[in-house]
């Protein structure tokens, strides 16, 4: 009996429980989190159309507007001079760079010399006899005649019997034998043609240079050029004499050139045109790299912009009443970074800082700056 009514209870336990659990189901609520509408702020600016200078960027190595390569046109043994031949050495106009040894040669130029002298002195007696109109003059040039200097030039014969009489005693043929060897003897010596520095040598003093052997090279510090590759789009923009900035790598010098050329000729591989800027600064060495920025033209009622900003190469959102749309627009001029833009209407409100996910339709809340407190 006792267990048949434990039974029961189990029974009856269970089927409360199972009512209970129900019931509490049944009056539990749900509540579901209210989605909250994000809104997006951004930056905008009113467009107001104007003048765009369009500068062009470029960038080349200085190099020395004035160079020379040495070349030795004689063969000699290769003298110490007052400086000692290497890079760096500063040589002002008319020195002496280099000085080839021209003893053997120079004797026989003198030779050659006393040779045409002798002959001048063998023709005076006829001269005085024949043609004595002509002697005084032929006669002082005898009397300046110096071996130790370059060979002055003849009389001027004025008349066909003076020129028959000196040429047919072979003066003529003797003086420029005499001249041609004092115009080799003087490739002997190198001089510097302008005030600069030797920036190569190959050479060393005691050896023996052979003729058409390249000695080094010197340039003028004083004037430097900048080649530059322009598109040809804007190579009829460019005129010689503007005035063009160039900067540094680093940004921290600054320097003013101009245009000194421009080459006529589009480079078919690149469709560039090379234009030449010279530039005149104490502080500038030849190898430097610069960058140039060219002042090609100015583009009339356009606005520049941030180039992220372009869509699909020819689209921009403005904001209409906090919604953002997209406007065709004209683009005239790429950088690296910022595009000018034509066709955009003046005053209305373009975004001027990107915006992450942006699209047509979108609300958008504009950024309001806020006024500086003044109250004391």
């Amino acid at each position: 009996m006792r267990k048949i009514i434990l039974s029961i209870l189990g029974i009856l336990l269970i089927i409360g429980g199972y009512f209970g659990a129900t019931a509490i189901v049944a009056n539990k609520k749900s509540f579901k989190p209210r989605a909250q509408k994000v809104v997006k702020t951004v930056f905008t600016e009113v467009v107001e159309n104007g003048t765009v200078p369009i500068v062009v960027p470029a960038n080349g190595n200085l190099i020395a507007k004035n160079r020379v390569e040495l070349y030795a046109e004689v063969q000699g043994v290769f003298r110490k001079g007052s400086q000692l031949f290497k890079t760096g050495e500063r040589y002002n106009k008319g020195e002496t760079i280099i000085r080839i040894d021209a003893a053997e040669y120079g004797a026989s130029v003198q030779s050659a010399k006393s040779n045409l002298f002798n002959e001048l002195t063998s023709i005076m007696p006829d001269l005085r006899l024949d043609y004595p109109e002509f002697f005084p003059k032929w006669q002082a040039y005898i009397s300046g005649f110096d071996m130790t200097k370059p060979t002055p030039q003849l009389p001027e014969m004025t008349s066909e019997k003076e020129k028959f009489f000196i040429s047919g005693r072979g003066i003529l043929t003797s003086y420029y034998n005499v001249k041609n060897l004092e115009q080799r003897l003087s490739k002997y010596r190198i001089s510097a043609p302008f005030s600069g520095v030797l920036t190569e040598t190959l050479v060393t003093e005691g050896t023996l240079v052979r003729s058409g052997q390249k000695l080094g090279e010197f340039i003028n510090t004083d004037v430097y050029e900048l080649e530059v590759a322009v598109s040809k789009t804007f190579s009829d923009l460019l005129k010689v004499g503007e005035a063009v900035q160039l900067s540094a790598m680093d940004d921290s010098k600054t320097y003013t050139g101009k245009v000194a050329r421009i080459n006529g000729r589009v480079d078919q591989a690149s469709q560039t045109i090379k234009a030449f800027i010279e530039v005149k600064d104490s502080r500038l060495r030849e190898g430097m790299y610069l960058e140039a920025n060219l002042d090609a033209k100015e583009e009339m009622d356009a606005i520049e912009i941030d180039r992220n900003l372009l869509l699909e190469g020819d689209k921009i959102f403005v904001v209409r009443d906090t919604i953002l749309d997209l406007i065709d627009v004209k683009p005239v001029y790429f950088t690296d970074k910022t595009v000018v833009l034509k066709d955009v209407p003046n005053g209305i409100s373009i975004m001027s800082k990107p915006l992450l996910g942006a699209y047509t339709g979108m609300a958008v809340k504009v950024y309001q700056e806020k006024a500086p407190n003044t109250q004391g």
